[in-house]
């Protein structure tokens, strides 16, 4: 069964909230046993139009799993933090 990842690009707008969300983002990641392959960092542009602010990269044993932590109620209390804190643009990825 291949892995699956979640790939966030996010534009911060209230960086004292947003710690508040990485808080209990971090507790759902914790809990769900996600992998944190990238979080914050340097992001260094080599080509085309895509400009990201800050990524953030999560290694799920597969599709079910990644799903699940997207749907759990640890991480709808993370969003709900979030709420006015960023911008968030989410996918799920499913690995090779």
């Amino acid at each position: 069964m291949a892995s699956a990842y979640i790939l966030a690009n996010v534009t911060v707008t209230n960086p004292v909230q947003y710690e508040e969300y990485k808080k209990w983002s971090s507790a759902a990641m914790q809990a769900h046993g996600a992998e944190i392959c990238v979080r914050g960092g340097l992001v260094e542009h080599i080509e085309g139009d895509w400009f990201p602010d800050r990524l953030v990269l999560l290694k799920f044993p597969n599709l079910e799993a990644a799903r699940a932590f997207n749907a759990s109620p640890e991480y709808s209390k993370a969003r709900a933090a979030r709420q006015g804190a960023a911008i968030m643009r989410m996918v799920i990825v499913e690995g090779v």
